[in-house]
This record gives C-alpha cells, structure tokens and sequence, in this order.
C-alpha cells in the first residue's frame, strides 16, 4: 500500500507476526524513480519494484519498543506545551507592565511563583510583593518595586490564574510521566549505565537515546549510518559535479534533540576530550557547527558503547596537545621568542616508578612523557625596563591609515568633507583666516 503520516501503523499493527518480512519504505527512496499517474498504478508499481528487491526498507523496532518510544515522546511534547504556556504568561505580564524578568532571571522560580500568585489575588501593594523575594534576590528589592508597578486588569488576573493552574497541571503530568518511564525503563538500566559515562549525557537522556535507538545496533551498517538515520551529519546533494547545500537532512528528530543538549553540555566540561573537541571546532566552524559536529562525534560513541558493550573511555582535554607534542612546543616557542624572550625548555625527570606503577599512572593521570620546565630570558631587541610613556599632549600624532580613492577636493576647489585630524586644505585655511569658515 502507499500511505503517509501515520497511516500506515493500524494496518502494520495487523499484519505484524502473519507475515515473515514487512517493508516499510521512505518515500525519498523511490521519488526519483518515474511513477504513474493513479495510486493503483503507483502502488503497482512500488509492488514490482519489491519484487525486484530494489527498495530497502526502513527502520521498524520490535512493538515494545515502539511503545517506549511513543512514552519518551509524549514526555517531550509535554515539555513543549509547558514552555508555550510559561511564555504566554510572560506576555501577559509584559502586556500588563509587569518587569518582573527584567529583574528576576527566572519567572518561575519560588520568588516568582509567588508574585504571580500575589497579583492573582489582587494586591496592587508593590512594596509587599516585593517582600516575596527569596535569596540573592532580596538584594535587588528597589528593581522589583518599580517591577510590579503595573496595571493589571480585572481580565488579565484572570487569565494568569488559568495559565498558573495550566502550568501546575502540565507539571503534574510530566512528574507522572516520567515515573512511568522509570519503570519501563528497568530493564535497560545497564544499558543506560554505559550510556551515562559519556560526558553531557544525563538520566533523561539516556532515556531518549535507548528507546529511540534501542540495544540491537545490526539495524545499522556502521556507526556512519546511524548518524546519517539520526540526522547528525552533512547532507549529500551533488548536481552535475557541483556540490550544492550541505545541510542536515530531516530524521529523527527526538534523538537529534537529545543529542544537541548533550553536545552543549559536554562542550562546557573541564578537562574532557569532549569539551577539547568542541573548542577545536569553534574556531574554524562556528558554535553551531561546532555543536552539531560534537553531536555526530557523540553518537558514533554511543554506537560503539551499545555495540562492544564497553564504557566510555575518557583520553582527557590534552589529548590534541599529546598527540601533536613537538608542534605544540615549537608553537610556543616561536610565540615566546616574538614576544623577545629566549626560552630555555629542561626535561623534567619522571619519578623511577616499575612498570606496572608506571601504567596506572599514566591511565589516571594520561601522561606517560617526560614534561619540560621553561625559563625565560629577555633579549637584547626588548628592554626589560622600558621607559614611561610621554603625555598625551607631547606624543606624536599616529600615522592614519589611508583608505578609498584620494580626495581631490582641492583641485576642485571646494571645502574638504574628508578632513583628517585638523589638517585643512588651501581653500579651507583662507576661509579661515577671513572667519568665514567654522
């Protein structure tokens, strides 16, 4: 059958365990195949093309596993009705010259919370809802006072009363939801276990990742094309030799979600080959580059984690600079020496530790070489003690770049639009010497 959206699970529903092989197809596979004009035809079609065993079928998980991934998802779209309802109640705040975020970096914080629910009941006092104030917060009561100096309408209480209790409920709801996945999440703790050690990768994200992806990592040639399933990586357009746009294409987006949040996270750890990587990347790419470039490097991890049944191993935020030593020294070297210092560098002496001890040492600390102490010397071209600076009014005038075409107002004779400093013209200086120029 040729379907869309979700019209094809019911009849998959049905027809699952009756038959020994089902095919579900990604309508981007065959699109560039000629069709016909009527879906009889089309699905005609699309049935000889199977016969010939030249569609390859999609993804399709066990029902277990559908259905865990329909709980993840649910949570998620929870969460998303939760920030469109705390947003529509900063509007009515705005709308009802309410500042509280301009002071309080969270609306719905305890403090917050309980300003809100003050202006719910009316009380205009703005001095008495300041007194809510919980923490560092108190420090800034005279901000929050002209804050909550709004008009707040009969209506507009009203109406946050009922985003309040929308917001609670919504609240509610994901507390519930995610006791839910806890238990069903059981069985894959181990699984979890091993995910977690990856650096950014918390608790609810793990979640997304195991019940999205699953444990079976066959479904998938390599790690590559779990990326490329996961919409993690360049897209591949090419027209007549010339390489056209190469962005992301649509996939999964709950696991690419998930796996940009733990990007972001594990670009802010210390001392991480993850974070390392990110900082390598930003400074060609871009942040944004950098993060979805950290977020492929990421899930060919979890690949290798679910496939080897292994943890994660960390090679720390040196790795580049072990890896590449003697660039990284003659780099800082050469640095030094045009700042006019000579550097000396002194091998520092490893302690004489057996072999064993050596290792362990090595596998904790991820240092096994020998490391350099280095003096530094001025030289003769940088005075150590250089003189003081001459006041602003004796020092010589800057030399000024120059820019553009010249100016030619004077051969024009008229008055010069491009001064530079107070350097004035022929024309300019006789206008000024009868006073008809200022």
């Amino acid at each position: 059958m040729e379907s869309t959206g979700q019209y094809w699970r019911p009849v998959w529903n049905i027809l699952e365990g009756h038959f020994e092989k089902l095919v579900l197809v990604n309508p981007q596979h065959i699109k560039g195949i000629a069709g016909q004009k009527t879906d009889p035809k089309d699905a005609h079609r699309i049935a000889g093309l199977l016969e010939g065993d030249k569609l390859k079928g999609s993804l399709v998980p066990p029902r277990d596993q559908r259905e865990l991934r329909d709980v993840t998802r649910q949570r998620v779209k929870l969460l998303w009705d939760l920030n469109r309802a705390k947003n529509r109640i900063e509007q009515l705040c705005q709308s009802g010259n309410i500042k509280i975020t301009s002071v309080a970096s969270d609306l719905f914080g305890l403090s917050g919370r309980t300003m809100l629910k003050a202006l719910v009941e009316g009380r205009r006092d703005p001095g008495w809802m300041a007194d809510y104030a919980r923490g560092k917060l108190r420090g800034k009561r005279r901000e929050l006072e002209a804050a909550l100096e709004g008009s707040f309408t009969t209506t507009q209480r009203w109406l946050l009363s009922e985003g309040l209790m929308q917001v609670e409920w919504l609240e509610n709801r994901i507390q519930i939801l995610e006791q839910e996945i806890e238990q069903r999440m059981a069985p894959f703790a181990e699984a979890m276990r091993r995910v977690m050690t990856i650096p950014g990768i918390e608790h609810k994200t793990a979640w997304t990742i195991v019940a999205e992806i699953g444990l079976d990592m066959s479904a998938f040639e390599d790690a590559s094309h779990l990326a490329s399933w996961a919409g993690l990586c360049p897209g591949n357009r090419e027209s007549g030799g010339k390489r056209m746009t190469s962005r992301t294409r649509k996939a999964n987006r709950y696991v690419r979600r998930a796996m940009c949040q733990a990007a972001w996270a594990a670009a802010h750890t210390k001392n991480t080959f993850l974070s390392a990587f990110y900082r390598r990347m930003v400074i060609r790419k871009g942040e944004q580059k950098a993060v979805m470039a950290l977020a492929h490097h990421m899930i060919l991890i979890v690949y290798n984690i679910l496939k080897r049944v292994e943890e994660y191993v960390e090679v720390g935020g040196d790795f580049y600079d072990r890896r590449n030593r003697a660039k990284v020294i003659s780099r800082m070297v050469a640095r030094l020496t045009r700042l006019g210092y000579q550097v000396n560098l002194t091998p520092t002496q490893l302690e004489e530790l057996p072999a064993s001890e050596l290792l362990s040492k090595a596998a904790t600390t991820g240092r096994a070489e020998p490391e350099y102490r280095a003096e530094l010397m001025p030289t003769d071209e940088v005075e150590p003690n250089p003189p003081a600076a001459l006041p602003l009014a004796e020092q010589p005038p800057k030399p000024r770049r120059k820019r553009g075409r010249p100016c030619k107002c004077v051969e024009r004779g008229i008055i010069c639009k491009h001064r530079v400093g107070f350097q004035f013209n022929s024309f300019e200086s006789q206008e000024l010497n009868r006073g008809e120029f200022s």
